[in-house]
C-alpha cells in the first residue's frame, strides 16, 4: 500500500480548499437561524416544527455523509465533491422558494445530504495527504474554521437579514455553493492514487465498517464526539429562541452574541489541536469533556433557577469551548490509523456526529420558545453520555497514532 500523498504533491492551494469545504454544514446550519423566529411566523409554523427545518439538515448531513466516504473511497474524492457541490446549489435554491414549511423541511434534508459531502471530502483528503504532528494540527483548523464559519454564518445572517428575508439567506447559500463549486474545479486535484482505492460494491463496504466497527478506540471517538455534538446541535436550535424570545434580543445582537460564543469554539479549537500534538491525545479529550459539562450543568441551573443574561453566554461559551477541545482528538484518535479507510472512517464519525444532532435538536423546543429547561437538560444528558461513552470505550493508553482492534481489510482497485 503506497503512503499517503505527500502535501508538496498537491497543490498549494488545496488544504486552504479543505478548510473552506467544512464551512458547508456550519454555514447551512447558521446563516438563517436569526431569521428562524421569523420564518416560523412566515409560515406558520410553531416554534418546534420550525426547528425541523434544523433536524432535516443535520439528518441529511449525517446521511450524506455516510454515503459520499465509502464512494469517495472507492472511486475517488474529486468527482464525488463535484457532484455533492452541484446538488447543494439546486437544493439552497429550492428551499429559497419553497412556499411551505413541509416542503422547506424536504428541501432541508437533501441540502444537508449535499453539504455532507463537502465535510467528509475535507476530512478524508487530508488524511490522504497528511499524517502524524501534520494531521494532529490539520484536524485543529478543521474545528477552528467550524468555528470562524459559525461566527460569520449568524453575523451576516443578521445583517442580511436587515435587507432581506429569509429566503434571500438561502440563496445567498446557493451562491456561496456557486463559489465553491467554481474553486473546487479549478484548484481540485484528486488526492486518492487508484491503486489506494477500495473495490467492489455493498458487501466490500459492510466488510469495511465492520473492521471500523470493531475497533474499541475507534466507537469509542466516534460515540464520544457524536454525544458531545449532540449538545452543541442542541445548542445552535435552541440558542436564537433563548435570546430572542426570552431575553429579547434583536437579530444583530444574537448574531453578536453568538459570534462570541463561537470565537470561543476557534480559540479553543485551535489550543486543542497544539494540546493534542504536544501533551495527550485522550487526555486533551477528556478536558474538552469536563469543560463542556461545566457549561451544560450551568445551562441545566439556569433553567430551574433563571439567569442574568451574560451567565447564559457564559454557559453556552464553556459549552462549546469544551466540544471544540474534544473535536481534534476525537478525530486524530478515529480516522488517524485508517489511511486507506479515511472516507468510510469520516463517514462514520460525520453521520454519529449530525445523527445523534438531529436527534437532540428538537427536544430543545419541547416546552415552546419560553424556557431554557429544556436546553439545560438535553445538553447535560448528552454530556454525561460523552463522558461514560470515553471513560467506558476510549482506551487511556491510545496515542497519537492509535492501535487498530481489528486491521482494515486493504483491497485495491483492479488497474
Amino acid at each position: 500500500m503506497t503512503p499517503p500523498t505527500s502535501p508538496a504533491n498537491v497543490s498549494r492551494s488545496l488544504p486552504t480548499l479543505l478548510l473552506v469545504l467544512t464551512v458547508f454544514g456550519p454555514i447551512s446550519m447558521d446563516l438563517y437561524l436569526p431569521a428562524l423566529p421569523a420564518l416560523s411566523v412566515d409560515l406558520g409554523a410553531v416554534t418546534s416544527v420550525a426547528q425541523l427545518t434544523v433536524t432535516a439538515c443535520l439528518v441529511g448531513l449525517a446521511a450524506g455523509q455516510l454515503v459520499a466516504g465509502p464512494v469517495s473511497d472507492r472511486f475517488g474524492r474529486r468527482g464525488v465533491l463535484l457532484a455533492g457541490t452541484v446538488a447543494y446549489i439546486v437544493t439552497s435554491a429550492l428551499c429559497a422558494v419553497s412556499p411551505t414549511v413541509e416542503l422547506l423541511v424536504l428541501a432541508r434534508l437533501v441540502q444537508g445530504i449535499a453539504g455532507g459531502v463537502g465535510i467528509v471530502i475535507a476530512q478524508a483528503a487530508g488524511r490522504d495527504i497528511y499524517s502524524g504532528g501534520a494531521l494532529i494540527r490539520f484536524y485543529g483548523r478543521l474545528t477552528v474554521v467550524g468555528g470562524f464559519a459559525a461566527i460569520v454564518g449568524p453575523l451576516l445572517g443578521g445583517l442580511l437579514n436587515t435587507i432581506t428575508d429569509w429566503r434571500g439567506l438561502f440563496a445567498f447559500l446557493a451562491a456561496i455553493g456557486a463559489g465553491i463549486l467554481v474553486t473546487t474545479c479549478v484548484v481540485f486535484r484528486e488526492t486518492l492514487p487508484l491503486g489506494q482505492r477500495t473495490r467492489g460494491g455493498f458487501a466490500y463496504a459492510v466488510r469495511d465498517f465492520g473492521s471500523l466497527l470493531a475497533d474499541r478506540v475507534f466507537v469509542g471517538a466516534i460515540l464520544t464526539q457524536g454525544f458531545l455534538y449532540a449538545a452543541l446541535f442542541a445548542y445552535l436550535s435552541g440558542a436564537t429562541f433563548v435570546f430572542q424570545d426570552i431575553y429579547g434580543l434583536s437579530a444583530q445582537q444574537y448574531a453578536l452574541a453568538f459570534g462570541l460564543n463561537s470565537a470561543g469554539f476557534m480559540t479553543f479549537g485551535y489550543l486543542a489541536g497544539r494540546a493534542s500534538e504536544s501533551w495527550s491525545v485522550p487526555g486533551t479529550l477528556a478536558v474538552g469533556v469536563v469543560f463542556a459539562g461545566v457549561g451544560a450543568v450551568s445551562l441545566l441551573t439556569c433553567g430551574w433557577a433563571g439567569a442574568p443574561l451574560w451567565v447564559v453566554i457564559v454557559s453556552f461559551f464553556a459549552l462549546v469551548g469544551g466540544v471544540a477541545v474534544s473535536s481534534p482528538p476525537a478525530t486524530t484518535l478515529a480516522l488517524s490509523g485508517y489511511p486507506q479507510l479515511a472516507g468510510t472512517a469520516s463517514s462514520l464519525m460525520g453521520m454519529v456526529r449530525f445523527g445523534l444532532g438531529a436527534i437532540a435538536a428538537p427536544l430543545v423546543g419541547v416546552a415552546g420558545a419560553t424556557s431554557i429547561l429544556p436546553l439545560g437538560a438535553v445538553t447535560t444528558i448528552a454530556v454525561l453520555l460523552a463522558g461514560a461513552t470515553a471513560l467506558v470505550l476510549v482506551d487511556r493508553s491510545a496515542t497519537t497514532t492509535p492501535t487498530q482492534a481489528v486491521p482494515p481489510i486493504p483491497v485495491k482497485v483492479n488497474q
